[in-house]
């Protein structure tokens, strides 16, 4: 068995030289052909302009709406599909909030005090100033009283969040809500005030009802309505921003 099994390995042994060595000719023969190295080179240099130009592509590439999915065509909007928004609406092209008169029915209201506007006549000039003490106060807001005397609920005239609420020994209780457009609005001489501080709110939510402040203790139950910018606290006249439509 032992002189069998060396035999065997002896026999096998110069045929795995003989292969590699068949193996090494054969690369040999094929090296020494003449197409080879040219026909190496250009398949090299064309996987790499291949490579440069994918690179090149991913970065100039721009991101579609259709990559990304949010783009809205024409067929999207109608109601046979199911990811149409809902109504017809694009919340992209929709428009900004419009100011409201801050009651529920701008006829039952009038216009106590007006605005201090220092392009106006002189007599409207006149009306537009707070006597408190013993000193004379250009009125930067509008006082809303309701034609019956009665109190009335006042609205946020625009969607907001609420970053104060006080009461004011002078003013009253005083809510002030910051719009995203860059304006306050200011509500003082109220009553019975629903909101907190922090508190979101809509265009036409129920804040407060309208009461009564030392300041302008003659003009009885009202509202004081003010908006300023948040900017550099200008005051600007409400009824130049109020929706005309309420």
């Amino acid at each position: 068995m032992n002189d069998q099994n060396k035999g065997f390995q002896k026999e096998e042994a110069p045929k795995t030289v003989q292969g590699a060595q068949g193996s090494t000719s054969a690369w040999k023969r094929l090296l020494a052909k003449k197409w080879v190295f040219p026909a190496t080179y250009v398949a090299a240099a064309a996987i790499i302009l291949t490579l440069m130009w994918v690179y090149q592509d991913a970065g100039t590439k721009t991101v579609s709406q259709e990559d990304l999915g949010i783009k809205v065509s024409s067929e999207d909007v109608g109601t046979d599909n199911p990811n149409a928004p809902k109504d017809g609406a694009v919340a992209v092209n929709a428009q900004a909030e419009t100011m409201q008169w801050p009651v529920k029915d701008r006829s039952l209201v009038e216009v106590g005090i007006p605005f201090y506007d220092t392009n106006a006549t002189n007599e409207v000039k006149q009306a537009a100033m707070i006597q408190y003490g013993d000193q004379l106060t250009p009125h930067t807001a509008i006082d809303l009283k309701a034609k019956d005397g009665a109190a009335f609920d006042v609205l946020a005239a625009l969607s907001g969040k609420v970053t104060a609420v006080e009461n004011n020994p002078v003013v009253g209780n005083l809510v002030e809500i910051t719009h995203s457009n860059g304006l306050i609005s200011v509500y003082q001489s109220l009553a019975d005030v629903k909101v907190t501080k922090g508190a979101e709110v809509k265009k036409g939510d129920v804040i407060a009802k309208a009461g009564r402040n030392d300041f302008e203790k003659e003009d009885g139950v009202h509202l004081h309505f003010e908006v300023r910018q948040v900017s550099d606290n200008a005051a600007v006249n409400p009824e130049t921003l109020l929706n005309a439509k309420q």
